[in-house]
């Protein structure tokens, strides 16, 4: 089984950016990075093919952060990434990294085999 391990997360004030690491401990298809706040239900993020954009792997936006948020994947490094910006206090959540060995993506979390045990975004107003 793939092993991922999130990275990079913490206290931003609003307006602020992060940027999101997730390492794989080997290959996989597509990833994808999901949320989820206290009470409520976990909803993606983003996901991204294998081979990335340059692969024709264009990455795919969830309505609730898109246009804030981009997501790139080094496949040298097995490692996917999530840049925040623009903050809102809203988007305080825990950030999950996701991937499976199909290279097909969906937009589900069933989808996914492979879950990071998250990391913590908080936003202050």
């Amino acid at each position: 089984d793939v092993q991922l391990v999130e990275s990079g997360g913490g206290s931003v004030p609003a307006g602020g950016s992060l940027t999101l690491s997730c390492a794989a401990s080997g290959s996989t298809g597509c990833m994808a990075w999901f949320r989820q706040a206290p009470g409520k239900e976990r909803e993606a993020v983003g996901m991204i093919g294998l081979g990335g954009i340059a692969a024709g792997g264009d990455p795919e936006y969830g309505d609730s952060m898109k246009g804030r948020v981009t997501i790139s994947r080094d496949d040298n490094k097995n490692t996917l990434y999530l840049r925040l910006m623009s903050l809102k206090p809203e988007d305080s959540a825990t950030y999950y990294c996701a991937a499976r060995d199909s290279v097909f993506c969906y937009m589900s979390a069933k989808v996914f085999e492979y879950w990071g045990q998250g990391t913590q975004v908080t936003v202050s107003s």
